[in-house]
């Protein structure tokens, strides 16, 4: 296979990622690493500085949409920043120690944990009382509605999801994802912001984490430019177009089968590392 031919074959490959991600609200990462390990035999470490630079990207697409509307809460998302970016460096640093049988059986268990998380019922958390400290830190907002108003909403346990969030930093440097799932048990879990805003938020902190570990793959020789470019192009095509399409499509039933598909991956994930087949 030549090397034009195999960029032509990642790139439809990302972008079925990237559609398919979006469509479901997983994130192109969670597809892409699994199709570039699993299918092409490329090496985790490669992978994961593949789908952090894909990250990137679709976080300054798709973040910067949200932000224009009025939904994320920027506040909120550049102080949650400080805890995910630090965990990101310490989770790249990590991953540089870690070989790719390990990462896989950790990739496999968040996996299992974002299919799980998606049957879960979402909830706009009326009538919360917020924290003094999120009322210091002026962490309170609101979002438009259909009707032209704005609802507005308080944040509590700050501090709980400050920890939550280094976690999820650490998660999103080793494996190369935006450890999206974490992020919201974060935010709509524990702070109980609504989950619109708390999805629209963690979008909108993915760019910034990413980069902070991509830092450090960049300086390690992990991302290869051969694989890490179509593997951008195709995801954030693909994360476009299911964009436009989730607002037209009722994907209640895609969701249900692709997580179905998701907690497979995983359990292949983990079986394979487990028996050091990476």
């Amino acid at each position: 296979m030549t090397i034009l031919t195999f960029s032509i074959v990642l790139l439809c490959g990302a972008f079925c990622a990237g559609l398919l991600g979006s469509l479901t609200g997983l994130g192109g990462g969670v597809v892409v690493i699994p199709v570039l390990t699993l299918i092409f035999g490329i090496d985790f470490h490669y992978a994961v500085g593949a789908a952090l630079v894909s990250s990137i990207a679709t976080s300054s697409g798709s973040g910067s949409a949200y932000v224009k509307e009025g939904i994320t809460n920027i506040r909120l998302g550049m102080f949650l920043e400080i805890a995910t970016t630090v965990g990101a460096v310490t989770g790249a640093f990590v991953a540089v120690w870690l070989n790719s049988s390990a990462i896989a059986v950790i990739f496999g268990c968040v996996l299992l944990l974002t299919a799980a998380m998606q049957q879960r019922r979402k909830s706009d958390h009326e009538g919360v009382r917020g924290s003094e400290l999120a009322r210091r830190l002026r962490l309170f907002g609101s979002w438009p509605q259909r009707d032209g108003t704005r609802k507005y909403y308080e944040v509590r346990n700050v501090g709980g999801g400050f920890s939550v969030m280094y976690v999820a930093g650490v998660l999103s440097g080793i494996l190369g994802i935006g450890s999206g799932v974490l992020k919201v048990i974060a935010m709509d879990g524990l702070m109980k912001v609504p989950f619109k805003v708390s999805t629209t938020t963690s979008n909108f902190m993915m760019g910034v984490t990413a980069c902070a570990s991509a830092v450090v793959y960049v300086q390690r020789g992990n991302i290869v430019p051969t694989i890490a470019w179509p593997i951008m192009l195709g995801v954030l095509t693909g994360a476009l177009l299911g964009a436009r399409l989730l607002k037209r499509l009722d994907v209640s039933v895609l969701r249900r089968v692709f997580a179905i598909v998701i907690a497979l991956v995983a359990i292949n994930m983990i079986y394979n590392g487990l028996q050091g087949n990476f």
